[in-house]
């Protein structure tokens, strides 16, 4: 950039590449809307005021310019698409820059899931940066496709699109210091980079200490309460609104208290049903909720930038990158334009650049089981008690409860009239034969089955079902696959949605994908189940790291006693 004519520009000596006629700027600095022009010069503000003059000039016509909004915190993987369909979807609704933790895709292939990634990003509307996946396993009560160590990390810690070390979900490992944990927070801290955080219900002295150990962000606060602790030690909270874990709602005390600045908006996990809206619609509904407006619009664009040191993003102002909306109103927050370095990249919800075709590292099959038996599926049962989990609809905790269970013929079997279900993990990266057997209460199904290869962290294959014929079928359907979701019912498949790219993610236009989500939809539907997002839920069942209690291809473990319960015998050894 000639630095000299951004400076002519700037003093309204030379013409504007592009100049943004009668805005009305919300401006995040001092919490003003003010009317004015906006020139722009190689993709970046050279001044405000009115009079600018440009080779190029769009009159707005009073309508409100907002910067562009950033996710603090985001899987891409788990939308089920590919990056460039991501950004096809969530690009028009006005979020411009992402903070992307690869973590699912480590998990089934390491580094070079996040060289996939990596490679998958560039050439978009949406700019990527990458946090690295912390914990890769999360633990070692699952069996993961790949480990990551703090070695393989700093292979990439130098690349500028490499913003820190995501989500450190281990805290037991902080708390106890954990030669490995605390050499991942090391590299962080050497290079100057961020660490994220992950820990749910941590409080008092064990917080101080995981603050002070580096840590300087959550996202799994739940409460208000929560919340402010956690900003009053000086962390930076994440408030998520994921497909499954909706927290924006509970925290709006928050939002309209002191300390807003260490606020941000991330969305985690959401699949394509929940892409129409993104970071514009946690806006919309924190104004709904009383919320002022400029504050929300903060939460979702400055705040995170300074977080994360990007220093000309988040703000309309001379020097930064000019990545902006144009808004007719703060209420609805659907934007009429969506700018990108001063270039429009949407209008009215849709994209209107073309992207470019990246050429992708290649995949091997990750689906790899060892053959799957009607014996797989059968429950000795040692009493007519077990522990069992309870699903906690909209968050991702589960309670554990105790059930009586139906005895057949000595062994133990779904009831569907209690709402008690079979639920298996089945190891599918190493073939181990390894299986999880449980139960689990909540999702209402009636008849048939439901399985998927998404299963946070480790991404095995989860299936819950009313009888071993059609668990035994939505198994076999995705090792077919090579991955995906399925609805069985009666010995047919009901809906599928294969995800062949590491089990995670379609190789399918988006359009595709979310027509293939609401198959999904109505098929669970058609078999009883009333969860809002049933596969979501399904897919932190094996999450091993929130409380009370999961299931993994090693079997049902206390999150809380962090330890393997037999689950007609709670008294067992620890992992």
């Amino acid at each position: 950039m000639d630095a000299e004519k951004l400076i002519r520009i700037a003093k309204g000596e030379e013409l504007a590449d592009v100049v943004i006629k009668n805005a009305n700027l919300v401006n995040v600095f001092n919490d003003e809307i003010k009317k004015t022009d906006i020139a722009i010069y190689k993709g970046r503000i050279a001044g405000l005021g009115l009079g600018y003059k440009g080779q190029k000039e769009i009159d707005v016509n009073g309508s409100y310019v907002t910067p562009s909004f950033i996710d603090g915190h985001v899987h891409i993987e788990s939308s089920m698409c590919t990056p460039k369909e991501f950004a096809k979807a969530v690009v028009p609704e006005g979020t411009v820059t992402v903070m992307a933790d690869p973590h699912e895709i480590s998990n089934v292939f390491g580094l070079h899931g996040i060289s996939y990634m990596r490679a998958a990003c560039m050439n978009l509307p949406l700019q990527v940066y990458i946090m690295l996946p912390s914990c890769v396993p999360a633990t070692d009560s699952e069996t993961s496709g790949f480990e990551l160590a703090s070695y393989d990390l700093s292979l990439l810690m130098d690349d500028p699109a490499i913003l820190g070390v995501a989500e450190m979900m281990n805290f037991p490992g902080v708390l106890s210091c954990d030669k490995e944990v605390m050499s991942k927070l090391k590299l962080g801290l050497a290079k100057r980079k961020k660490i994220d955080g992950h820990a749910p219900g941590l409080s008092g002295k064990n917080l101080c200490a995981y603050v002070a150990a580096g840590v300087m962000s959550d996202h799994e606060c739940t409460t208000p309460e929560e919340a402010t602790e956690k900003l009053g030690l000086g962390m930076y909270i994440m408030i998520r609104e994921g497909s499954a874990a909706k927290d924006l709602q509970p925290l709006i005390p928050v939002l309209k208290g002191k300390n807003t600045r260490r606020c941000i908006f991330v969305t985690d996990d959401r699949h394509p049903t929940d892409l129409k809206g993104h970071i514009n619609d946690m806006v919309r509904q924190a104004v709904e909720a009383g919320v002022d407006p400029i504050t929300a619009i903060k939460v979702a664009s400055i705040n995170t930038a300074e977080y994360f040191g990007l220093t000309d993003l988040g703000a309309i102002a001379p020097g930064y990158r000019a990545n902006m909306l144009v808004f007719d109103n703060l209420k609805d927050f659907k934007p009429k334009l969506v700018f990108k370095g001063g270039e429009i990249v949407a209008e009215n919800g849709k994209l209107i650049v073309d992207l470019e075709h990246n050429e992708m590292p290649k995949l091997r099959g990750s689906v790899n089981v060892k053959w799957i038996e009607a014996e797989d599926f059968k429950i000795p049962a040692k009493s007519d008690t077990v522990t069992a989990m309870q699903i906690v609809p909209g968050t991702l905790l589960t309670k554990s409860i105790k059930a009586k269970v139906k005895v057949v013929d000595g062994y133990a079997e779904s009831d569907v009239d209690n709402d008690l279900l079979k639920i298996m993990v089945f190891e599918r990266h190493k073939a181990t034969g390894n299986i999880g057997k449980g139960f689990v209460k909540g999702f209402g199904l009636k008849s048939g089955a439901i399985a998927s290869t998404v299963a946070h962290d480790s991404h095995n294959m989860i299936v819950v079902g009313t009888n071993d014929a059609d668990m035994q079928m939505a198994a076999t359907e995705l090792v077919k696959t090579q991955g995906g979701k399925v609805v069985v019912n009666n010995g047919k498949v009901v809906s599928i949605l294969p995800l062949p790219i590491a089990g995670l993610m379609s190789d399918q236009p988006f359009e595709t994908v979310l027509q293939q989500c609401h198959d999904l939809k109505d098929g669970v539907k058609q078999i009883g189940c009333n969860l809002e997002d049933p596969f979501m839920t399904m897919a932190f069942l094996s999450l091993s790291v929130i409380p009370d209690i999961k299931i993994t291809d090693k079997g049902v473990f206390d999150v809380n006693a962090f330890k393997f319960i037999d689950i007609f015998d709670t008294e067992t050894a620890t992992v």
